[in-house]
């Protein structure tokens, strides 16, 4: 499993309604069922996700996350998983408003583009940044919305949304003291746990 999903695994209790927006090839949901019992659902685009759902036993609907979440009932689930896909949706703010309004609690993780990989290769080079973590370039990206950890605490404390636990990571997805030291400036993903 990915290090940032066995770092979210961790936050769901055993047990737990469990919905994972944009859940890939559902590999968090399936260790989460397997090994916590939780009953879960995951929200998927592609059509070739969507198969490795079901090849795995995972229960997957297909949905457009931009269309909304108006399928779902308030408070229908105790967790509501988005990694890695925050900064794809066209307006992160009602995302983040309809998780927290079917959902108890809500982790999201997204990149940090205030990481100082990134402010080099805008101050320096003069080019939107391309690396490891960030493998895309300007006209490819998947990613329409480029935000700091400032940018989304920032969105929070204007939602009165309670942040509950935050972990800043390296691209390695190790939890450093240095990460912990100055975090917008050299952490490169983030995990937070958050609720109303």
């Amino acid at each position: 499993m990915r290090a940032d999903l066995e770092i979210i695994q961790e936050w769901i209790k055993p047990g737990a309604r469990v919905l994972d927006l944009g859940c890939g090839r559902g590999e968090l949901l399936s260790f989460l069922t397997r090994h916590k019992g939780v009953q879960g659902y995951g929200l998927e685009i592609d059509p070739h996700d969507i198969t490795a759902c079901i090849e795995a036993g995972v229960n997957v609907l297909e949905q457009d996350l931009d269309k909304g979440l108006g399928n779902f009932k308030d408070n229908s689930f105790d967790v509501v998983v988005m990694t890695q896909a925050l900064q794809a949706v066209h307006r992160p703010d009602r995302v983040l408003e309809e998780m927290l309004r079917i959902g108890k609690e809500t982790i999201v993780t997204f990149p940090n583009f205030g990481h100082w990989r990134a402010r080099f290769y805008l101050a320096f080079r003069g080019k939107m940044p391309v690396s490891k973590f960030l493998p895309y370039t300007w006209y490819d990206t998947p990613n329409i919305h480029f935000c700091t950890f400032n940018d989304f605490e920032e969105l929070c404390w204007q939602k009165n949304i309670h942040i509950v636990e935050r972990t800043v990571v390296d691209s390695r997805h190790r939890n450093r003291w240095s990460n912990r030291l100055w975090p917008n400036m050299l952490g490169e993903i983030a995990i937070y746990r958050v609720t109303r």
